[in-house]
């Protein structure tokens, strides 16, 4: 279960274009203008996150994580720079400098709310952190886990490859599904030593699996705005759920994702949450 946040899986380098984003959130258009205010008091300074209504599960056990004084106390133990900052692990409330994080939570996880392409992850979003596919093929997420976005800027033709391999992507997502589905027919032709009807069945389910993938939408103009002027993270669209944004206090997000960083890219100084509260 070590550390809930995926590995990136999408095998292309994308490098920042378009200079540093704002340390701000307010030129990113489009923003929720209603939901539940949290306000994080942190080492660092003050941040604040509007959650999204559209996500009630996540919202709802957000706020009363926070109303138990879940976070207080606890560490930003992951932070990755033009990437994100991750926090919500209780055991790092209490762990020795170098202590390896990422593994604590209550005991339950959410049915994942993934409302994609209307929540996309975008600079400043708050997003669920969760287990990788191998092992959570639903895609549930953590029960107090989360990540804040801080993301990168991409040019047009960068996000063109990008929109290509996330297809190719998708194309190995179906044709996984489908070798599962058929896997008692590839045995039992695989026993049979039956190599031209193998052949018929996985050439039908790579069309099929082109197939479906091909109705799949690729990046939106919204997406493709955002991540050319504010940036963010776009290999991540659609795999997590996205239930908030920060309003006030991405300097301070930018603060945190600046700090030096060890193993685990655990900060080699704590950055902790000193008290979470619900405004609204």
């Amino acid at each position: 279960m070590k550390h809930l946040l995926i590995t990136i899986i999408v095998a292309i380098a994308l490098t920042s274009c378009g200079g540093k984003a704002s340390t701000t959130i307010s030129d990113t258009n489009n923003m929720d203008t209603t939901g539940i205010i949290v306000n994080f008091e942190t080492s660092k300074g003050n941040i604040s996150v509007r959650l999204y209504d559209d996500t009630p599960a996540h919202r709802d056990n957000f706020v009363r994580l926070v109303n138990d004084g879940y976070y207080d106390g606890t560490l930003f133990h992951r932070v990755i720079r033009d990437f994100m900052i991750q926090a919500g692990d209780p055991d790092s409330r209490t762990a020795a400098p170098g202590q390896m994080l990422g593994s604590g939570g209550p005991s339950y996880t959410l049915p994942a709310e993934i409302v994609y392409p209307s929540h996309f992850h975008r600079r400043g979003v708050l997003a669920a952190a969760r287990q990788g596919d191998q092992v959570n093929p639903e895609r549930r997420s953590s029960g107090s886990q989360f990540y804040i976005v801080t993301g990168q800027v991409y040019s047009d033709s960068m996000l063109t490859q990008l929109d290509k391999s996330l297809r190719v992507q998708r194309i190995n997502e179906v044709f996984q599904r489908l070798r599962g589905e058929n896997r008692d027919r590839i045995m039992s032709l695989s026993r049979a030593g039956d190599r031209d009807a193998l052949d018929r069945l996985r050439d039908e389910m790579v069309a099929q699996a082109e197939a479906e993938a091909g109705t799949a939408p690729g990046l939106t103009a919204e997406q493709r705005q955002a991540y050319t002027t504010v940036g963010g993270t776009p290999h991540l669209d659609g795999q997590y759920t996205v239930f908030g944004e920060v309003v006030e206090g991405m300097d301070i997000v930018d603060a945190i994702q600046s700090v030096e960083t060890g193993n685990a890219d655990r900060p080699v100084e704590d950055v902790r949450i000193i008290k979470a509260t619900v405004a609204r």
